[in-house]
């Protein structure tokens, strides 16, 4: 039997070790470990959260600063393993989780389509075939040549997300990435985020505009200070969210 879900997501928690006091110098941290004086808190950045994102969903993540967010987002794409739980994956994912992650700043922006395509599993021949239609959905021609350390954080997401979605993953994660750049490029993904939820696939979306939630996407998460607070209809989270 086919397994309806894209993403589930059951009991997971992450827990970090926090250094309790400022270390000034590695000496001085391996001093601190052979005399035993180094301590660390127990720092939870996610506490016990589960949902199920399914095929063609469109499933938002809110929350305040530091709430988690990015760190679930992390566990779900496999660069961070959960303390405890787990996440099943049925599919392709295509993470765009860190503005700037798989790319060099001092490489063109062409040579970094090539490198984070590449990082992503995409051949050389497959990207020979999309580099156009990459190039023409970030809108840079002018600039396929100049360093990418040169260009503006805008400029980054542009090229970001065309590579990401120049296939149908079965799975696109989404983080923040959408707030930056200009109005109307913000609708361009907007609209590509849609045509990939008709083809039928499972979007994660995180965005501290719960009006982007809200209007984007099917159901929602809350994630409150590493704890899940209410989850279902994107308008009600939303709106509970927002009287906080």
């Amino acid at each position: 039997m086919e397994k309806d879900y894209a993403v589930k997501v059951e009991n997971v928690s992450m827990h970090f070790n926090n250094c309790s006091e400022k270390i000034d110098s590695l000496k001085e941290y391996f001093l601190k470990i052979v005399k035993k004086q180094l301590f660390f808190k127990d720092f939870i950045a996610v506490k016990d959260v589960s949902f199920e994102v399914k095929k063609g969903e469109i499933f938002g993540i809110v929350g305040t600063n530091g709430s988690g967010k990015s760190t679930l987002l992390k566990i779900i794409s496999g660069i961070l393993t959960p303390t405890s739980g787990s996440v099943k994956i049925n599919g392709t994912i295509a993470p765009l989780i860190e503005l700037g992650a798989g790319f060099d700043g001092d490489l063109t922006a062409k040579e970094n389509i090539y490198l984070n395509g590449a990082v992503l599993g995409y051949t050389k021949e497959f990207l020979d075939e999309k580099f156009d239609s990459i190039v023409d959905f970030a809108e840079l021609h002018d600039f396929m040549d100049m360093p990418l350390k040169n260009y503006s954080s805008g400029m980054v997401a542009r090229i970001a997300f065309a590579i990401a979605t120049a296939i149908n993953p079965d799975i696109l994660i989404v983080d923040e990435i959408l707030s930056v750049g200009d109005y109307l490029f913000q609708q361009k993904c907007e609209k590509r985020i849609k045509e990939l939820m008709d083809a039928g696939v499972a979007i994660i979306l995180v965005s501290h505009s719960a009006g982007q939630i809200e209007s984007m996407c099917d159901r929602a998460l809350w994630i409150e200070k590493s704890i899940p607070k209410m989850i279902g209809p994107a308008k009600e989270v939303c709106a509970a969210y927002q009287s906080l």
